[in-house]
């Protein structure tokens, strides 16, 4: 009797080790900006994509910096970032391949409605830093190597202004935090829209500038090089990018709203409608 207990849990196991390995292979590891995860487009981006494709998407939500080394390391099997500058570095030296463009939205600053800088209404991003700078107004920024905050680094430079002024603080939290941190201090920050749509009603902040071409925000996915690492789901990766940019994920990206908003616009080379 033992015997036979012990043949027939070996069958079990047997037959079971494939459809282990089958689960694990239809998992694929995403790594993302908060933007995109604190905005709430995953939620109704990726349960479609799961359910038609029969696979689980893990996402890692960090800043654009942490998210390319991660797939520098082989970590993650792509990623979807928005910092062109650092994305041709990664792709330049080999660690990524076949990037997409998927969307784009924009950066903001907002502040608290006493605006003590009296940059509200404004358009020029660079001439609102320097009178954050000049009226030493608090300015919270996520020093976190994202693409947020690489891009806020660029900003300063452009304005002319060293971002040390006494009022400035970096956190190194996500854009989430960093929202409800600045309106807790009454302090001046940048975001990027789709997140600042999202906590806005939790917010005693303000829009204060916005439409400077200069705020363009992109964002890429990108996989990770499979000639470089082993072990990647590429192509489980591969179904993802390509699904984004397919005219259903385009379009699930233009449809996304937060009380009637637009958070994200596609950005794939596709005729994409919007109901």
């Amino acid at each position: 009797m033992k015997k036979w207990i012990s043949s027939l849990l070996s069958a079990v196991l047997f037959i079971c080790l494939p459809f282990s390995a089958l689960a694990e292979q239809n998992i694929i590891r995403l790594a993302t900006t908060t933007s995109t995860y604190n905005s709430g487009l995953l939620d109704k981006l990726l349960p479609v994509f799961e359910q038609k494709f029969g696979s689980k998407v893990h996402v890692i939500a960090v800043g654009t910096g942490k998210a390319l080394r991660m797939g520098r390391d082989g970590d993650v099997d792509l990623v979807m970032t928005h910092a062109p500058a650092a994305e041709k570095a990664f792709i330049d030296q080999g660690h990524g391949v076949e990037p997409k463009s998927v969307m784009y939205n924009d950066f903001v600053l907002v502040g608290p409605g006493s605006d003590p800088a009296a940059i509200k209404g404004g358009s020029d991003v660079a001439e609102a830093l320097r009178g954050i700078a000049d009226s030493k107004a608090q300015f919270i920024s996520r020093g976190d190597d994202s693409g947020t905050h690489k891009k806020e680094l660029k900003l300063w430079q452009v304005a002319g202004s060293e971002p040390g002024f006494d009022g400035y603080k970096e956190i190194g939290q996500g854009m989430g935090k960093v929202l409800q941190v600045s309106d807790e201090l009454q302090s001046y920050t940048m975001t990027d829209r789709g997140t600042w749509l999202a906590y806005q009603e939790r917010l005693q902040l303000e829009l204060m500038v916005a439409g400077d071409k200069r705020l363009f925000n992109p964002y890429q996915v990108i996989l990770v090089n499979p000639e470089r690492y082993k072990g990647l789901n590429s192509e489980g990766a591969r179904a993802l990018a390509q699904w984004l940019v397919s005219v259903e994920g385009q379009r699930i990206i233009n449809n996304f709203r937060i009380n009637g908003e637009v958070l994200f616009h596609g950005s794939a080379q596709q005729t994409v409608t919007t109901n």
